[in-house]
């Protein structure tokens, strides 16, 4: 079965389970309800898009296939800064800064803080991404003690509200915050497009990426970069997404049976959104909002990761 039809296939699937969702149960409202799915599915299609490029590219550049950017800690200092604001601010700290100066906030930061390890670690050109990696590791924890520690000094009526922060939703999605990250995502994911014969010889590894001429520091630099932005779109928009990342990628491998990006990155966006439609669908129809979109998409992803590590650990 050739890789384009695979492509094609899995696209049409989604375009099905998109139509779907806007039309059953609708009763063709095109006055509030297909409206509000319809701000909901781009959401879903944005979130896909950013989580599928990110993953499949750090894992390109970590040589490692059970790895996803939430390692790096950005999905961490997000929360942490949420429960700053909380408790600095309130329960109104939502009102008063505005959701848009939220998000533009929360993205700031964690490119900031992108910027400050990347230079740090790389800053000497040697091969430090394991290193980074840990460092990476060793900030998510203490990050996610600080915010326990937030969460233990305020109310319970803004412990509620961080609690929101931490469950993947595509409810509080805006329209207007739902276009700027769109053109957002759209420019970085457009930027990907033509760094991908970079990416197919990076796959190889850093020692063949250099004996082929690739700048290997500023290639690694400027893909982690996107790479932050674009975990930054995806946990501002619709929150923490945990082990998504690694089921999405390790599915498109195993449909496209290829690493070139140019044919993983699509399957990997496709079944990115289509997940996510399938899951909101069912939190909606089935479950009648008693679970939310991040139960099921950890529970599914969470039971692929430790299968993926067992069949790993087994051929080793």
């Amino acid at each position: 079965m050739s890789s384009a039809f695979i492509r094609y296939g899995v696209w049409l699937l989604v375009l099905l389970l998109a139509s779907g969702f806007l039309l059953l149960g609708s009763g063709l409202d095109f006055d509030y309800i297909i409206p509000k799915r319809l701000t909901r599915l781009a959401a879903m299609v944005i979130a896909g898009l950013c989580i599928a490029y990110s993953s499949v590219i750090f894992q390109t550049i970590a040589g490692n296939r059970i790895l996803t950017p939430a390692i790096m800690g950005y999905e961490a200092i997000y929360l942490l800064f949420q429960a700053l604001l909380i408790l600095l601010l309130g329960s109104q700290s939502l009102v008063l800064l505005g959701r848009d100066a939220n998000v533009a906030m929360s993205i700031a930061l964690m490119l900031g803080y992108s910027w400050l390890i990347h230079h740090w670690l790389l800053r000497d050109g040697r091969n430090n991404v394991y290193l980074l990696l840990l460092l990476g590791l060793v900030l998510s924890m203490v990050m996610s003690t600080f915010t326990q520690f937030i969460q233990l000094k305020i109310s319970p009526g803004e412990f509620s509200i961080l609690q929101g922060f931490n469950y993947t939703s595509f409810n509080k999605a805006q329209p207007a915050q739902v276009l700027y990250s769109g053109l957002l995502a759209i420019a970085v994911c457009l930027a990907i497009q033509r760094l991908l014969p970079t990416l197919d010889v990076l796959a190889l590894g850093r020692d063949q990426a250099l004996s082929l001429g690739v700048d290997y520091l500023t290639s690694v630099r400027l893909l982690l970069a996107l790479i932050a932005i674009l975990v930054a779109l995806s946990t501002s928009l619709v929150g923490p997404t945990a082990f998504m990342g690694v089921f999405v990628a390790n599915i498109s491998y195993g449909l496209a049976r290829t690493t070139r990006h140019r044919v993983t990155l699509p399957i990997a966006s496709a079944i990115a959104i289509g997940l996510f439609i399938i899951a909101q669908y069912l939190v909606e129809q089935l479950f009648n909002y008693n679970t939310s979109v991040s139960i099921l998409i950890n529970l599914v992803c969470g039971v692929y990761f430790l299968t993926l590590m067992a069949r790993t650990r087994g051929t080793a």
